[in-house]
């Protein structure tokens, strides 16, 4: 290959949400020549698992001053990037390049395929069509810069020269995400895990694995959450630890993911009001069996049964029979269920690390490096890290924008 066919106007590293979308915008916007290099065997794998396989592609959250608030790293820096490229462009974008979207309860929003793939086949066909091309198995060995121009050298041997580079390796976890920023001096904070589900190893939730609550509450010393909650083989999940997991990163992390996590099944039930609740029991159904049903919304029969059962309340036992104790306890398990934590485990659909390059080191409109003209930055490599819910793949749509406009600008000029 000739030096000419090595040299490009953009390398892309990291084939990724952020690498891609930020290639296809510095084409839509005129740059010429662009390579995406991808240290692993496919492209876009992030966008082929999360969501369950369904890409949760961003969140029905429009108001840039709201959306900051469901980044635990970045709120700080992200009303201005927001201001430029926010959800409603994203859903604009994918729909004017022939995707089809939904928007769920819970303000999560998917391709109404379902599949993944519709985002992938998207973007891959976008890319395809302004010409950028892209190679797996080919990672960024070493990154240098000479004058204008920067030097590439990859784990196949290949050497390549380009005017721009846009860095978007994601979670910083491995070494090999870390080398392009850090072979240019940019200092990278300490990555940890940034979405990961609680181990609790406790006779209250065991064999109840799939279990879940619509609405409930997760407390620790530092932080606390709210949303549904489920009970898995290993422990705690959805959005209520995941959002926990998320605001505690750092701190849980410190901890040795050793501490405690105080639930509240009903989401905001009071003590004293689930104890006012049985009283009412007691009084109009004396009669019924506490086990045989749940009285509040939301709460299984298998959970509540189990909570009785926990509460030293047998099959027999009515309303009418319940003594105080057994109340009262019965009232904690539902509203103040105290879990020891020791350990976690990686969200499969959302793992996602806290950590990256400081948002002070970046021109904030342009993804640009402070340090280096012609270097930007994209994605989960920046510290820059949301809740679950299509909020880490909104911060990689609103990135590689910005920074695929300024390149497109930078190429603009650098040709004249």
């Amino acid at each position: 290959m000739s030096r000419s066919e090595q040299h490009y106007d953009l390398i892309v590293i990291g084939g990724g949400a952020a690498g891609f979308f930020g290639a296809i915008t510095a084409a839509e916007f005129g740059t010429p020549k662009i390579l995406i290099l991808e240290k692993g065997p496919e492209i876009l794998t992030k966008v082929r698992i999360s969501g369950g396989g369904r890409c949760n592609v961003t969140h029905q959250c429009f108001d840039p001053k709201d959306l900051v608030k469901n980044y635990p790293r970045g709120h700080r820096n992200l009303i201005g990037p927001f201001h430029r490229w926010q959800p409603a462009d994203t859903i604009t974008w994918f729909e004017d390049h022939g995707v089809t979207l939904k928007t769920e309860e819970d303000g999560r929003i998917f391709p109404t395929t379902d599949d993944s793939h519709t985002i992938i086949d998207c973007l891959t066909k976008s890319a395809n069509d302004l010409g950028i091309k892209w190679r797996t198995h080919c990672g960024v060995t070493q990154l240098h810069q000479s004058d204008q121009t920067y030097e590439l050298f990859t784990s196949t041997g290949d050497h390549f020269t380009a005017r721009n580079i846009l860095v978007a390796t994601g979670g910083i976890r491995s070494k090999d995400a870390r080398i392009p920023a850090e072979d240019l001096n940019h200092d990278l904070s300490v990555p940890v895990p940034s979405l990961f589900t609680f181990k609790i190893n406790d006779t209250r939730i065991h064999g109840l694995q799939g279990v879940s609550v619509p609405h409930a509450t997760a407390s620790t010393d530092t932080h606390q959450s709210e949303g549904p909650l489920l009970i898995t083989h290993w422990g705690l999940s959805g959005p209520a630890i995941l959002k926990i997991s998320a605001w505690g990163a750092r701190d849980l992390s410190q901890s040795n993911y050793r501490f405690s996590v105080t639930i509240n099944w009903t989401g905001s039930e009071s003590l004293e009001s689930m104890l006012e609740m049985f009283h009412q029991h007691r009084r109009d159904h004396g009669v019924w069996k506490i086990s045989k049903r749940s009285p509040i919304d939301g709460i299984s029969k298998r959970l509540w049964q189990r909570m009785c059962e926990t509460s030293g309340i047998v099959d027999s036992t009515t309303w009418s029979k319940v003594t105080k104790l057994q109340s009262q306890t019965l009232a904690k398990e539902l509203v103040q269920a105290k879990f020891s934590v020791d350990g976690k485990s990686l969200n499969k659909d959302e793992f996602v690390t806290c950590g990256g390059v400081s948002l002070d080191d970046v021109q904030l409109k342009s993804m640009e490096s402070k340090e280096h003209t012609g270097l930007y930055f994209s994605g989960e490599v920046l510290d820059i890290d949301g809740i679950t819910g299509g909020f880490n793949f909104q911060a990689a749509w609103t990135t590689g924008r910005l920074a695929g406009i300024a390149i497109a600008e930078s190429t603009s000029t650098q040709s004249k």
